[in-house]
């Protein structure tokens, strides 16, 4: 798919979806077998193993149906259906359901599409050349910076530029969170939108369905619609108007780019939120431990996971591996 998208002039590399492009797939049986093993092979003083709290996407575009419409309608299905019909997959949800029972990886919400369904949509109706390409390939990743007459990132399911769009987004959570629910068999507490922007609009209806813990970066620019945003500042624990508390990061671990010591440069940022007395809480993409396009790939990323997970536990041992929840309800002291 690459490589006849990137034949046919589709822009894959002008922003920072170049490593998603080339790297990641959805992930198979043998990508999260090789996690697991990692995870379970360090444990802390309590001696439980370390854990991840994957952000799912609980849903893709139903190509074929969006087709029949001829591109006015527009239709998802679970991405669990989207995993059985993919090679090497066919047993990866099981694994989540394993991931789960051994609190190894227990998802939260990342948002019903890692899409922008409005925007996308538009520029399939409007026959735009770049969208109805990728279409083609079930493909939507391509950077639109160089297509004036869309204006925003598809990747980015919460952007707007009418902020009457944000009544279609408050539907997009509700669906979402139902979803999450009737694939994981529990509500999430917790969410981070795809790609950054999203409406403090939409807070109360995260709150409304059982959400407790918000990501922001510390400095979020809040869209307001016409290319308008207003910064605000968050910081861990803080609480909003909706009682969501916020969760910031602050340590990084994105071994898939090249030039950096990543383990040193994750227990750079670790020792310096201890210092503080913070919590070092992780970000890292799953694009880092894929291997159906790049075996390679996955083996730097777990190798240096388990390196970074080893020395953890010899520079702090009494250092606790927990889930994003896990955290939220330190911080609310239950």
């Amino acid at each position: 798919t690459y490589k006849s998208l990137h034949a046919a002039g589709i822009d894959l590399t002008s922003d920072e979806g170049v490593l998603f492009n080339r790297y990641d797939s959805l992930e198979t049986t043998a990508d999260l077998e090789g996690l697991f093993e990692v995870l379970t092979s360090v444990k802390d003083y309590m001696n439980r193993p370390a854990v991840f709290t994957p952000l799912a996407i609980v849903a893709n575009p139903d190509f074929r149906k969006i087709k029949e419409s001829d591109y006015t309608a527009y239709s998802f299905e679970p991405f669990t259906d989207t995993l059985l019909r993919n090679s090497g997959c066919d047993g990866t949800f099981n694994l989540w359901q394993e991931g789960i029972r051994r609190r190894l990886f227990v998802p939260q919400f990342h948002g019903r599409e890692h899409l922008n369904v409005k925007v996308w949509m538009e520029a399939l109706n409007n026959g735009n050349r770049m969208s109805r390409i990728g279409f083609d390939h079930c493909f939507w990743g391509m950077s639109t910076v160089h297509e004036p007459d869309i204006g925003l990132e598809f990747q980015a399911a919460f952007d707007f530029s009418d902020p009457a769009d944000i009544v279609y987004q408050a539907d997009v959570i509700d669906t979402g969170l139902v979803l999450f629910k009737d694939i994981f068999g529990y509500r999430a507490s917790y969410f981070a939108p795809p790609n950054g922007p999203f409406s403090s609009e939409l807070e109360s209806k995260l709150a409304d369905n059982g959400v407790k813990y918000l990501f922001m970066p510390r400095i979020q620019s809040e869209p307001l619609g016409q290319g308008k945003v207003k910064k605000r500042l968050h910081w861990l624990g803080k609480r909003n108007p909706s009682g969501l508390r916020i969760i910031t990061r602050n340590c990084f671990f994105e071994p898939v780019i090249q030039g950096t010591d990543w383990v040193d440069h994750c227990l750079s940022d670790i020792s310096i939120a201890f210092r503080w007395h913070k919590p070092a809480i992780i970000s890292t993409h799953r694009v880092n431990y894929i291997g159906a396009l790049y075996p390679e790939n996955r083996k730097n990323g777990l190798d240096k996971l388990h390196e970074l997970l080893k020395r953890i536990m010899k520079n702090w041992p009494d250092a606790e591996f927990i889930t994003t929840d896990e955290l939220g309800r330190i911080i609310d002291g239950n």
